[in-house]
């Protein structure tokens, strides 16, 4: 336990952050899969829907750091190439 009142009122605000920060990486991963199955099921314009909701929370997420940027910039690219390669099997 903290012994000084600046180390509990650190503590209290670690709690509140922490639980924030496992809020949006939850949606985030909600999010990510959502568009992975809409891609899955040829759904495309649903994917493409998706996939800009995403990238807003995404970008939001790496603004904030509750991650790092360029795991942010990974995530989207490997997203849009998903979606890509997949239109390009489903047109050919």
């Amino acid at each position: 336990m903290p012994n000084t009142k600046s180390a509990q009122k650190r503590l209290r605000q670690n709690v509140v952050r922490r639980t924030h920060n496992r809020a949006v990486k939850s949606s985030l991963r909600s999010s990510i899969r959502k568009v992975r199955e809409a891609v899955t099921a040829a759904d495309f314009e649903k994917a493409e829907e998706l996939f800009r909701a995403t990238v807003k929370k995404l970008d939001k997420a790496g603004a904030k750091r509750v991650l790092h940027p360029k795991t942010t910039s990974r995530l989207k690219s490997r997203l849009s190439h998903h979606i890509k390669t997949a239109k390009l099997k489903a047109s050919a």
